[in-house]
């Protein structure tokens, strides 16, 4: 049939990309809405031996390239999919939207290469997907990259040109970080539109579901340096939800130039993000916060009247600061959202857990709305979610490029008991304008009831910076939480330094009063 009627298909490609298809966005929108108004029915598990396999015997089963979806055509987007088991319990539905309209895709077993005979017998023939990766040609024009997967839960990954694949995104997060334990939605159904074969833009729809709320999506995804996703969303709380994450973003940190390195490790730093960065539009400040891996759960909220953006970026982009030819941390992407119109009055919250190891995602950082949310508040929200370099925030002010801590109390520290020595660096934006010998002061606030006992600005000639010296004492048992900028006499040279050492933190080498 394909050969026979290519010319047809051809004809049909050029069509715009929902030209004869009957299925829209508005459709996700009216399934999710229908589905919000009955009772939550949980998506049937696969099978008990699926769901308890080994790391070693889920990572045999591999999709085979050859069988990509649209690898026939040569087009520019190609699907590769994934098969359930392990952390994927259930599968998904996915389904085609090309110019006939939308068709649901059977599962091929035949599509998977198995390392183990005895997995393979194992396998259901209607097993089922478990998500999806695009591939497209960012390197090479004849090469397909890898550089999106939509997998689990509500999850999905992204990566830039150059990148390798780290931090996540996800469509919704519900109750994070508190006592009542958190709540996973998942997309349990996606709609693929078929794009012409040399496009440079592709859209995928999802159906998201949970026992509190329901959700449709559009993700409008730009492959390059970034790569960017335009995405809406329209929401059905079938309950009151206490704190409702918007556009969340999933990362690691197990150590980096702020923390001491873990007994046995040799190298330098670890973690696919190194810090928070948020801008809102209401103050016009832009706000930096190192990452931590606290000794137990650490929450902080950011109030926001008018949010442009806030991300999860990974700044220490040299190969020197990790040494780790396997990890890559140095090409892990940062993930930057920018807000599209006025989400009103919210709050971005950030949450940190702790970590024995590399292996696990302990860092979450969302919007989430001030107003209550309720069964009578459907929710629309507009956003991009860009995957790339640190710069992809575009701050325009000078940014911290370090952050390190120590004992106030010795030398290189100071000489003051149960005192922090701590320094930050900053470069680039205004300040890479300025003489060497320009005036530049610092301004340093402490918080909780802490005490500023000196601080000074000094140029380094290393980053072609200033670098900013604090020293600083919490009060007894109490974090120490400080904030501070670079200014001339007339301007705000920097972005806003925050950060919040933990009350049970290790640095001090005499225990706190």
């Amino acid at each position: 049939m394909m050969k026979l009627f290519s010319g047809l298909v051809v004809m049909l490609w050029l069509l715009p990309l929902d030209a004869g298809a009957s299925f829209t966005f508005d459709d996700v929108v009216q399934k999710a809405r229908e589905i919000g108004k009955a009772p939550y029915e949980a998506p049937p598990p696969v099978s008990k031996f699926m769901r308890e396999m080994s790391y070693e015997a889920y990572q045999g089963i591999r999709f085979n390239p050859d069988r990509s979806l649209w690898r026939k055509n040569q087009s520019n987007f190609q699907v590769m999919f994934l098969a359930p088991g392990l952390f994927y319990t259930h599968p998904v539905t996915l389904n085609i939207i090309d110019a006939e309209g939308p068709k649901a895709l059977a599962f091929k077993k035949s599509d998977f290469v198995f390392a183990d005979p005895e997995v393979a017998k194992r396998v259901p023939a209607d097993v089922g997907f478990a998500g999806f990766k695009l591939t497209f040609p960012l390197n090479h024009k004849n090469e397909q990259n890898q550089f999106m997967v939509f997998a689990g839960a509500s999850y999905f990954r992204g990566v830039g040109k150059d990148n390798a694949f780290g931090i996540s995104g996800r469509g919704l997060a519900i109750d994070t970080g508190l006592p009542s334990g958190e709540e996973f939605p998942a997309f349990t159904e996606f709609w693929l539109v078929r794009p012409s074969p040399d496009a440079k833009e592709m859209v995928v729809y999802g159906l998201l579901d949970s026992k509190s709320v329901s959700g449709a999506y559009q993700f409008t995804i730009f492959p390059g340096n970034p790569t960017k996703i335009k995405v809406k969303t329209q929401l059905f709380p079938r309950k009151n939800i206490q704190s409702l994450g918007i556009a969340p973003l999933t990362s690691m940190f197990f150590y980096g130039e702020n923390t001491p390195r873990p007994t046995g490790e040799w190298r330098r730093e670890v973690h696919d993000s190194d810090g928070l960065q948020i801008h809102d539009g209401s103050t016009h400040e832009w706000m930096w916060r190192p990452l931590l891996n606290p000794g137990t759960l650490e929450m902080d909220f950011f109030s926001t009247k008018n949010i442009q953006g806030f991300g999860l970026l990974q700044r220490d982009s040299a190969f020197s600061n990790y040494e780790d030819l396997g990890a890559r941390y140095e090409k892990r992407p940062s993930a930057w959202v920018d807000a599209q119109g006025k989400w009103g009055q919210g709050k971005v919250v950030f949450v940190q857990l702790p970590t024995p190891d590399e292996t696990n995602d302990n860092i979450v950082a969302f919007w989430a709305p001030h107003s209550p949310v309720t069964p009578e508040s459907d929710l629309a929200f507009a956003y991009h979610v860009s995957f790339g370099k640190a710069g992809i925030s575009k701050n325009p002010m000078g940014t911290v490029v370090n952050t390190f801590i120590g004992d106030g109390n010795r030398i290189g520290g100071g000489n003051a008991p149960n005192a922090y020595r701590l320094i930050i660096d900053f470069s680039g934006g205004p300040l890479s304008k300025l003489s060497s010998k320009a005036i530049i002061a610092g301004q340093v606030t402490a918080l909780d009831g802490g005490e500023i006992l000196e601080h000074f600005v000094e140029y380094h000639e290393q980053i072609k910076g200033w670098r900013l010296s604090i020293l600083a004492r919490p009060s007894p048992r109490q974090p120490l939480h400080l904030r501070a900028f670079l200014n001339n006499e007339t301007t705000t040279l920097t972005e806003t330094w925050t950060y919040r050492v933990p009350a049970n933190d290790s640095t001090l080498v005499n225990e706190k009063e």
